[in-house]
């Protein structure tokens, strides 16, 4: 049964835009983890493992031990404010917020939601509907599409809008993996690192890794990622030899992406090279990834293995030229759609019209 979401004559009519990020537990703690997870390795596009096979290794497994383990992962990073993706996918939105005002004089409704945890997909398109908006802007902050992440995400936004009697009008954003800003910003990001450091003997660019079986099925994603990490090499004039694009965060004993972060790095610690930088594109926000897996563990491997300095630099986070970026991407997508609200003047003239002909108050 659909939810009702009563016809309102002489409503307001505006534009919004909705940020979609993967999601963060409420707290790091085992019992916030716990809910999460299962959240999270439930999906259907995350795990496509047969239930009959999943379902005992997810309860038997996982979900009775990594609870603490992440925990205490999250517990290493966590910010005053809370799950640093959390607090940078916050200040992105009130900076595209601000942006976009900037470059419009009407400016779009801007909020963001996370696929998993809070806030919640069906919670913003509730709140962006009171506020009025019949045309929604839907942008997930994958810049690789991927099945596993942009996919999710989407098909998360369709069933909210399949419980919706009256639904808004939705675009969406398929990816950014080589948009000229998006690039740009990454290549000014590592140079800025570079000025105040100094250059490495390799970059490491590294993304999250999918099963290869999702590669074999016709996912764009490793496509994607090794273009970005072209494009990214040549906006910073490296050669061949000076970047290496790699897939980390493999779980399980399938074949994931290749090559492995974690491998290369040790085969690199053993070859004795002094310094390794490593940048995560896949990533617009620091996070448990970023912030824990390569900037803590990784580290711990290169070392370990003999590599004497390893730098991790951060990602693009409140960069300005990052929500540039991420503004034009949005304006390319709303083009027409911006010029269509409606006055208070004319939504009370349609409104008397209505009541004229009989419609309800």
């Amino acid at each position: 049964m659909p939810i009702q979401s009563n016809y309102q004559h002489g409503s307001s009519s505006r534009t919004g835009v909705l940020l979609i990020n993967l999601g963060t537990p409420d707290a790091p703690t085992a019992q916030a983890l716990r809910p999460y997870l299962k959240e999270f390795l439930s999906n259907r596009r995350v795990i496509e493992i047969p239930r009959l096979i999943w379902w005992p290794i997810l309860h038997g497994f996982i979900l009775p031990f990594r609870p603490k383990e992440s925990a205490e992962k999250y517990a290493k990073i966590w910010m005053p404010e809370g799950s640093p993706l959390k607090v940078h996918t916050e200040r992105q939105t009130k900076l595209l917020r601000e942006a976009l005002q900037a470059k419009s004089n009407n400016p779009p409704v801007v909020e963001y939601a996370m696929n998993i945890g809070k806030p919640s997909v069906a919670t913003v398109l509730a709140d962006m509907q009171a506020q009025g908006c019949d045309r929604i802007l839907v942008i997930p902050l994958f810049p690789q599409y991927a099945a596993s992440s942009t996919a999710a995400a989407m098909d998360n936004v369709f069933a909210v809008l399949g419980k919706i009697r009256n639904q808004p009008a939705i675009r969406t954003v398929k990816h950014y993996h080589d948009h000229p800003g998006y690039i740009a910003a990454l290549a000014q990001n590592v140079r800025d690192y570079w000025e105040i450091h100094g250059r490495p003997d390799k970059l490491i660019i590294s993304f999250h890794g999918t099963p290869r079986s999702s590669l074999d099925k016709g996912d764009p994603y490793h496509c994607y990622c090794q273009k970005t990490g072209r494009l990214l090499a040549e906006a910073l004039t490296l050669q061949t030899g000076q970047y290496a694009v790699c897939f980390q965060s493999r779980f399980g004993k399938a074949q994931w992406l290749t090559p492995y972060t974690a491998v290369t790095l040790e085969q690199l610690g053993k070859a004795q090279t002094r310094r390794v930088d490593i940048v995560c594109p896949g990533f617009v926000s620091d996070c448990l990834e970023t912030l824990e897996e390569i900037a803590i563990e990784a580290k711990h491997t290169f070392i370990q293995a003999g590599g004497q300095e390893f730098h991790y630099i951060p990602c693009l986070n409140e960069r300005s030229d990052w929500i540039e970026a991420l503004a034009d991407i949005a304006s390319t997508h709303l083009q027409g759609w911006l010029d269509q609200e409606v006055s208070k003047e004319a939504a009370q003239l349609s409104k008397e019209r209505a009541l004229a002909l009989g419609a309800k108050e």
